[in-house]
This record gives C-alpha cells, structure tokens and sequence, in this order.
C-alpha cells in the first residue's frame, strides 16, 4: 500500500476495530503506509542514484511542534529528469509510517540529472492511534521508496533508496545542590530523563538508560564525563560527588536507536 502524492494525504481511521485508509483533498492528514516488500521496476533508463533524508541527520519527532524535513533524491535520465510521481517513508521492521508529503522543488545539475527534493512534514497531534498498536514501537530505522520519472516517459519504482532513523524526542534535566557547597563538602547531582510518548502526547521517564554525569570546571571551554548513572523505575538520575572546585554540572545522554541523543542545561556552582 502506497502513500499519496503532494497536495493529498492518507489518513487512518478504525472500521470495525480495523485500520482503513482514506485519501484526504488539500487536508494536512496523516499518510498511512504499509510496505509489501522491496523491489526496484520501471519503464527505461531512469534512475535514482543518491538519496539523503534530512540533510543526513535524524529525523526527531517530538508532542507538540510540527517537524519538516526533506528528502533529497538526485534522479538520472539521458532525456532529463522531469520528477517525482511518488515518495513514501515507514518503519522498516513493522512496515508502517507516517509522514505528509507536502511539496517538491526539482533543481536541475545537467542535461541528464537533476535533485528532486520532496518536503515532508509530521504533526503529532496525527499520531495517537493511527497504526495498529502501539505507535511508539514504529520508532527506529526507517526506509524511503519513490517513483521517479524523465521527460521521455520513463519511469522506476525505487523502494528502499534510503534508510534513516526516525526518533522520540527526548529531555534532560540536571540540578547540583547544595548551592552554594564548602570546598570538600559533598555535592548531590540529579536529574530526569524523559522521552516522547506517541501515544498520549505526553513524556514519560525512560527507564534503565545509562547517562553520562559530565562536568566543566570555571573557566574552562569543555565538559569532561566523571561517571555514568542508569535511570531508575521512573527516568530519575542521582548520583554524590565531591566539590573541589567551582563548575557547572550537566547530564549527557547518548541516545539510542529509538531516542534522540540529549544534553541537559549545565547547572553552575559556586564554592562558599
């Protein structure tokens, strides 16, 4: 099952506890898709022969703010590349996804290839029950399929031209206390790591995650890892150290697959 083209999109609706697909005229709806498997057919000479997600970064989908991203797609044809006919992107291991395909600006490099970049968008507000189960677990490696043409009337289905990962957003927090410490005093650093949950909207503590405590002494430019903490039953970080110095401590989390990396806002202190 395929996604729609730019101008329409698909939006999942439940039939009879079902999924059902419904194309939606001029309406930012969400494109449900559902792959049957890679394969690469056409008509002729044309092809795709590079495709970058997102300029080559994550794509991090938070609770709230619409994200856009572009999908740039270099297609080759000894007439000229005239466009895209199609592009759709879903989870490579569950086979589902979303995204709007919201435009597409060709740019010609020669008389034989040109990059078509198309503009996908995601509202979340799309998302709570719009895949069969939990939506959260789509998170990770994703694929990108498109139908290229030329000015001949050359075709080709492309499926899975390119791979990137679409990710929960995340947040960090970091408080030292006491502030200000005596020098030698013990310093308690905590904290809380939460990521986006698709579902409700909502972010919750993602448990069991190991987090880097780093720490910059005044007056220096960079943040060096003292030890590393796992997050407990509901995302908590705490963790004692020994105040030597005046400096700013902050939490570092790497990220996963699934979750975006993250770093907390460096809570400076002072020495009393």
């Amino acid at each position: 099952m395929r996604g729609g083209t730019a101008g329409t999109a698909a939006a999942g609706r439940r039939a009879g506890g079902a999924r059902a697909v419904t194309t939606v005229a001029s309406a930012a709806a969400l494109t449900l898709l559902c792959t049957t498997g890679a394969h690469a057919e056409g008509r002729g000479d044309v092809r795709v022969t590079k495709t970058v997600v997102n300029s080559g970064n994550n794509v991090i989908i938070g609770t709230s703010a619409r994200v856009t991203y572009p999908i740039a797609i270099t297609i080759r044809d000894n007439s000229g590349a005239k466009g895209l006919s199609h592009v759709s992107v879903f989870s490579k291991s569950k086979g589902w996804g979303f995204s709007d395909w919201t435009g597409t600006r060709c740019e010609k490099k020669s008389a034989t290839t040109s990059v078509c970049t198309a503009t996908m968008t995601v509202a979340p507000g799309w998302l709570p029950d719009s895949v069969p189960g939990d939506i959260n677990t789509i998170a990770g490696v994703w694929q990108v399929n498109a139908t290229v043409k030329a000015n001949d009337g050359d075709y080709w289905i492309s499926d899975d031209i390119a791979e990137f990962k679409m990710k929960r957003a995340s947040k960090l927090t970091t408080d030292a206390a006491p502030e200000p410490v005596a020098k030698g005093a013990s310093l308690t650093i905590t904290g809380k790591l939460s990521r986006a949950n698709w579902e409700d909207l909502k972010y919750h503590g993602y448990t069991g995650q190991t987090v880097k405590l780093q720490y910059r002494k005044a007056g220096t430019a960079h943040y060096s890892t003292v030890r590393t903490v796992k997050t407990d039953s509901s995302g908590k970080l705490s963790t004692k150290v020994t105040a030597t110095s005046a400096g700013s401590w902050r939490w570092f989390f790497p990220g996963t697959t699934t979750t975006a990396r993250v770093v907390s806002t460096g809570d400076a202190v002072q020495l009393k």
